[in-house]
C-alpha cells in the first residue's frame, strides 16, 4: 500500500515540474477531462485552448499524452494540431506512431467478436440505448434515458461472463473490451518508467486506475512525483476527486490550470485562448 504524503500545494507541483522539465510528462484522459461530455460522442471537440495547451507542454516537458477510450483515428483527428502530443486510444489497445493507428497484437484477435457483440446489442437492447462500436470496445450509453441503467448493466455483465469480456463503468455509459492487461493505469506507469514528475487529469472512475498508478510509483520511488487532478463531475461523485491533489469545475477550466502551469517556464507564457 502507499504511504500517505503531506497535502500537495500547486505552485509546490509546478516549481518541481519545471525543475526536472526534461523528466516530466503530463497525461490526460479526453472525454469530460478536456472535452464536454455530450450525448453524440460523435459530436464532441476539445474545448477551446486544450489542443494549444497540450501543444505547448509538449515542447517543455518531455512528453504530453492523451490516454482515453476513444479509437485512435478519432483522438488523431482532434488533435491534428498537437503533432507532439501522443495518442493512446482504447484504454491503450491503440496507439498513434508516425501518424498510423498501432493496434495492440493481443487485443486485434477480438475484433470479430466485439462486432458481432455491437450488432447483438443493436438488436437486444432498447433503441434508445446508443451503441458505440469501436472495433475492439463497446460502448453502451443511456445518458438519453437514464433509467435504463439497470437494463444496459444487466445485459453487460452477462455477455461479459458469457465471452470472458472486462466491464467497466462510466458516466452514463458501460463499456465492454478484451480481456487483455491494459488500462489507463497501465498506459501511464509505463509512460511515465523514465520520468521524475507525472501529471495525470481525469473526470471518470477508470481514471483512478491512472491515479493509483502514480500514487504506486511514488511508493516504490521517493524521487518521483505524481500530480492527479481530478475535473469534478455529478455523475461520477467526489470518489475521484477525494484521491486527486487538485480539482478543476469543469472541462474548460483545464486550459486556465494548463496556463498557470506553463506561464511558470522561464521566458514563456501560455498560448492564446480564444474564449
Amino acid at each position: 500500500m502507499a504511504t500517505s504524503r503531506a497535502p500537495l500545494r500547486f505552485a509546490e507541483a509546478v516549481s518541481a515540474t519545471v525543475a526536472e522539465s526534461a523528466r516530466s510528462g503530463f497525461f490526460f484522459d479526453f472525454d469530460g477531462t478536456i472535452a464536454p461530455i455530450m450525448r453524440d460522442p460523435g459530436a464532441v471537440f476539445p474545448v477551446p485552448g486544450a489542443v494549444e495547451r497540450l501543444q505547448e507542454l509538449a515542447r517543455l516537458v518531455d512528453r504530453v499524452a492523451v490516454v482515453s477510450a476513444r479509437p485512435a483515428a478519432f483522438l488523431s483527428d482532434r488533435f491534428s494540431a498537437a503533432p507532439h502530443v501522443r495518442l493512446f486510444g482504447l484504454y491503450g489497445m491503440q496507439t498513434v506512431i508516425d501518424g498510423r493507428v498501432r493496434t495492440d497484437a493481443e487485443a486485434e484477435p477480438w475484433t470479430p467478436v466485439m462486432r458481432r457483440l455491437a450488432a447483438e446489442a443493436a438488436s437486444e437492447l432498447p433503441g434508445e440505448v446508443l451503441v458505440e462500436d469501436k472495433a475492439l470496445l463497446v460502448a453502451l450509453h443511456y445518458r438519453a434515458v437514464p433509467s435504463l441503467r439497470g437494463a444496459v448493466e444487466r445485459w453487460c455483465s452477462h455477455k461479459a461472463a458469457e465471452l470472458g469480456l472486462r466491464e467497466q463503468y462510466g458516466r452514463m455509459v458501460v463499456e465492454l473490451r478484451p480481456p487483455v492487461e491494459l488500462d489507463k493505469g497501465t498506459v501511464v506507469l509505463r509512460e511515465s518508467e523514465t520520468l521524475t514528475r507525472a501529471w495525470y487529469f481525469g473526470d471518470d472512475l477508470s481514471d483512478g486506475r491512472a491515479f493509483d498508478a502514480l500514487r504506486g510509483r511514488e511508493a516504490r520511488d521517493p524521487a518521483f512525483m505524481g500530480v492527479r487532478v481530478a475535473v469534478a463531475n455529478g455523475e461520477t461523485g467526489d470518489e475521484l476527486a477525494r484521491l486527486a491533489d487538485f480539482t478543476v469545475d469543469r472541462p474548460e477550466d483545464t486550459p486556465t490550470l494548463l496556463d498557470q502551469v506553463i506561464s511558470a517556464f522561464p521566458g514563456r507564457r501560455a498560448a492564446s485562448h480564444p474564449g
